[in-house]
């Protein structure tokens, strides 16, 4: 078995090679825009070889419902994470209830610089990744609980799907 390792923004990602399967984890599709997230199902279909496979995780709405709207300060927020210097961070939760879609909001504040970053996430139920999936082609999909194939659980906070090649 040979594997393929591309370190490339997968949006614009293009090759004539094709592919048993493709992996999207850590719940980056969940960071797309309804749009975004259409081009790469597409794109998948065009990679896949004849009954290849896709797998990604995402954020469940169990999680959604868990998270609330909130604001927080912090120096150094998330233990440096930001920058190697001394920082202020400010982190703001907003909740979107009617799409699923949540947004922090990161402000940075350095002695040189102050930098605003936005990580917009949308929740999604099997149903409606499920459609998402139909809607791009996919002839088949199939839950798992994480990227392992775990059991899918309705209660989980992150869930896993496999969708087959048209």
């Amino acid at each position: 078995m040979t594997v393929a390792y591309v370190n490339q923004n997968y949006l614009e990602f293009e090759t004539d090679d094709r592919f048993d399967i493709i992996l999207m984890i850590m719940c980056d599709f969940c960071a797309l825009s309804p749009a975004q997230r259409m081009t790469m199902l597409e794109k998948f279909q065009a990679l896949l070889a004849p009954g290849g496979s896709v797998l990604l995780d995402v954020y469940s709405l169990n999680a959604f419902d868990q998270r609330e709207e909130a604001f927080s300060y912090e120096e150094d927020l998330l233990n440096g994470f930001w920058s190697p210097e001394k920082y202020y961070g400010f982190l703001t939760t907003f909740k979107y209830e009617d799409v699923g879609v949540l947004l922090d909001k990161y402000t940075i504040v350095e002695a040189k610089q102050t930098r605003t970053v936005y990580n917009w996430l949308q929740y999604f139920s099997p149903e409606s990744l499920q459609s998402e999936f139909e809607n791009a082609g996919f002839t088949r999909q199939e839950f798992y609980g994480n990227v392992a194939g775990a059991p899918f659980a309705e209660s989980a906070s992150e869930f896993a799907i496999v969708g087959k090649r048209r």
